[in-house]
């Protein structure tokens, strides 16, 4: 899949178009009655230069899609963008993205055009996902005027609303990690944490169909439901 990227990103850079075609692209899904067993799911992860919105940027992406309840592993997006110009001296020591990699990485919108066509409109999903919503939209408006609205679901209400009483000692990504047994051997690393997502989000789905939680739209009205009862308990 990385070398399909490379090739694609080759290709367009060669073209003579020079201007950013963000009318074709595919159409974000709406939740509706699709299976979620049967339907392609992108779990994502971003590297940040930190976490303040207002002034910090993207710096990588990481993605694996989900198909018919299967991680495949030939249908991932891990790139580093090209942006030499942010400071991630503060982060660094975090991600292990230095100037160098960001010299060389990827061309910002050429990566941003490829990761909406490879999504092709499927659900979004990520731990914490509000975080890489918000940096993903201010990117996709802020280099390729992009700002249609994609369906997100977050992993983190996910896993307390389908496993209520696990035995977990945080709300992070790791403390769930650690109550299923899986390991993430590149913790702040874009691809591997969006692995280590999906691994947990195959395990809530399975979940969800023991309780009769089928479809995308029902699985989206489980986590309004869950942020309801998170709201009820601080008061």
């Amino acid at each position: 899949m990385l070398e399909y990227i490379k090739q694609w990103l080759a290709h367009r850079r060669n073209s003579n178009s020079v201007n950013l075609d963000t009318e074709n692209l595919p159409s974000p899904k709406s939740p509706g009655d699709q299976l979620v067993s049967r339907s392609r799911l992108i779990v994502l992860d971003l590297e940040t230069t930190g976490l303040n919105f207002s002034k910090d940027e993207v710096i990588a992406i990481g993605a694996v899609a989900i198909e018919n309840g299967v991680i495949h592993l030939n249908d991932q997006f891990d790139l580093i963008l090209r942006r030499p110009e942010l400071d991630i001296r503060e982060t660094v020591l975090i991600h292990g993205i230095g100037p160098e990699a960001l010299t060389q990485g990827h061309e910002t919108e050429d990566a941003l055009l490829h990761l909406l066509e490879w999504m092709n409109g499927d659900p979004i999903l990520a731990y914490h996902s509000a975080f890489d919503q918000r940096f993903l939209e201010k990117t996709l408006k802020n280099q390729i005027g992009y700002t249609r609205s994609h369906l997100w679901m977050d992993v983190a209400e996910m896993m307390p609303a389908f496993f209520p009483k696990a035995a977990v000692k945080g709300r992070g990504l790791d403390d769930w990690a650690d109550a299923f047994g899986l390991e993430n051997s590149e913790r702040h690393h874009a691809a591997a944490d969006a692995m280590l997502t999906a691994e947990l989000t195959l395990i809530a789905i399975n979940q969800a169909s023991k309780t009769n939680v089928k479809t995308i739209k029902e699985v989206t009205e489980k986590l309004r439901y869950q942020r309801r009862l998170q709201k009820m308990h601080r008061f």
